[in-house]
């Protein structure tokens, strides 16, 4: 757990305070891990999710501080039972991924294709819901993702 770290959790919500360092990742997805199982979601919300802060925290991580110094990285995750909800806020510099990021070749195979530029159209591909926006000095990316409707059990 890096320096500075914390986790504030209560019934269907969490938020994490992350250093920015990629072995924060690791954490983060514990963390996932919990919350979909503390609050009875499908185990699949995992690794969408998972694979969508991935992308994103790295990006953050690796371009988006240009001072060397420790910033932190606020993820906080809700659920009302019919969307799981994440927040992801830091204090790097102004990017809009869903806007900024060039969209990924797909036309050429696979051997052909330059390496990255895949991450942002997953996370578009795999939430219902993914937007930006940038409050004062802070970036904030939103992601959610309906729930399918759970069978009443006999």
């Amino acid at each position: 757990m890096g320096e500075g770290s914390e986790n504030r959790a209560e019934a269907g919500r969490i938020e994490l305070v992350l250093v920015n360092d990629l072995a924060e990742l690791e954490r983060l997805a514990a963390e996932v891990d919990a919350f979909i199982e503390r609050n009875d979601l499908p185990p699949g919300l995992a690794f969408t999710f998972n694979l969508c802060f991935d992308e994103l925290i790295t990006n953050t991580v690796s371009y988006g501080y240009r001072d060397g110094g420790a910033h932190e990285i606020h993820v906080r995750l809700t659920t009302d039972g019919t969307e799981m909800r994440a927040e992801v806020e830091d204090d790097g510099e102004a990017f809009n991924p869903f806007e900024e990021a060039p969209p990924p070749d797909l036309s050429d195979d696979i051997d052909e294709r330059r390496v990255g530029g895949l991450g942002v159209f997953l996370v578009r591909k795999t939430m219902d819901h993914a937007a930006y926006r940038r409050n004062g000095n802070r970036n904030l990316v939103v992601l959610a993702k309906t729930l399918a409707p759970v069978p009443d059990r006999p």
